[in-house]
């Protein structure tokens, strides 16, 4: 027997559940817990995350036009939690969290050294979908910890064990 499904927003839920972090043109960073990314193009490489437009970094994204996607691995559950949860509006949460930062390097966005993967990206579109604003970013450069790239210079997903909420 079927049943109505009516929380739409799992759907479809085989998405990452990932980090997006970004610099205001104040220098302040900011990063947010995101549940809707995927890759939309593999030539040109690029992916999609789509943001609520109350968030903080939505205002950060549109003004500065970049980026970064960093792969939450499980250790990282409740600091993801936290930065799902808080703004940064009212406190700088990656200060709070003592998460260490890095620079990207071709664009002006911190990277979450925490992560095993940073994706560097330029939006380059967006579209509105009701809820969210989907910012379609060209990936500019990727960081990967040493220990997931293979031979051929390609990351060993089966390495990392993604955080997953249930």
């Amino acid at each position: 027997m079927e049943k109505k499904v009516t929380n739409f927003k799992s759907c479809l839920k085989n998405m990452p559940d990932i980090l997006v972090s970004c610099r205001s043109k104040k220098g302040e960073n900011n990063a947010l817990a995101v549940g809707y990314a995927c890759n939309c193009s593999y030539d040109p490489p690029m992916v999609m995350v789509g943001i609520v437009p109350s968030r903080y970094s939505y205002e950060i994204i549109k003004e500065t036009g970049e980026f970064v996607v960093n792969l939450v691995h499980e250790e990282l559950r409740e600091k993801y939690k936290y930065l799902g949860s808080h703004s940064g509006r009212d406190e700088y949460k990656l200060e709070v969290l003592k998460m260490k930062i890095g620079d990207a390097i071709k664009i002006n966005s911190p990277l979450l050294l925490d992560c095993p993967v940073n994706i560097e990206c330029k939006v380059i579109d967006s579209i509105k979908t009701g809820s969210h604003e989907m910012f379609i970013g060209k990936v500019e450069y990727i960081h990967a910890k040493a220990e997931l790239i293979d031979d051929n210079g390609n990351i060993d997903y089966s390495k990392i064990n993604f955080l997953k909420f249930r």
